[in-house]
């Protein structure tokens, strides 16, 4: 009995990667096994991307917090451990945006738990 392929399954894996790798330049958008290297590392590097992505805006969020922090005359470790001795349950993200788009509403949270 003769082996079966399966080309339809075939061809559309292959057209799968081919699509993926729209836009790249030379042989890397239109030869399969090229295509499928640079696919393969593109997949590679956005997963690391969505894993840093949350490391990147911690870091921003302290940044903006520390920022708006010393303007009204306080550093961002005491300021976070004043906070949780006062039992103000606002996270970073949360205190970053009320910093940066409302200075009046920080320097009140800031003056309630000096």
């Amino acid at each position: 009995m003769p082996r079966s392929k399966n080309k339809v399954a075939s061809r559309a894996k292959r057209k799968k990667v081919l699509d993926m790798a729209k836009g790249n330049f030379g042989r890397r958008k239109n030869v399969y096994t090229v295509a499928k290297n640079t696919v393969e590392k593109g997949l590679q590097h956005a997963y690391t991307g969505r894993k840093l992505k949350k490391r990147e805006f911690r870091g921003l969020w302290i940044q903006r917090i520390n920022a708006a922090a010393r303007l009204n005359g306080i550093s961002y470790s005491t300021l976070m451990s004043s906070l949780k001795k006062a039992n103000i349950e606002l996270d970073r993200k949360a205190l970053a945006e009320i910093a940066y788009t409302d200075a009046a509403a920080f320097t009140a949270i800031v003056n309630k738990v000096k």
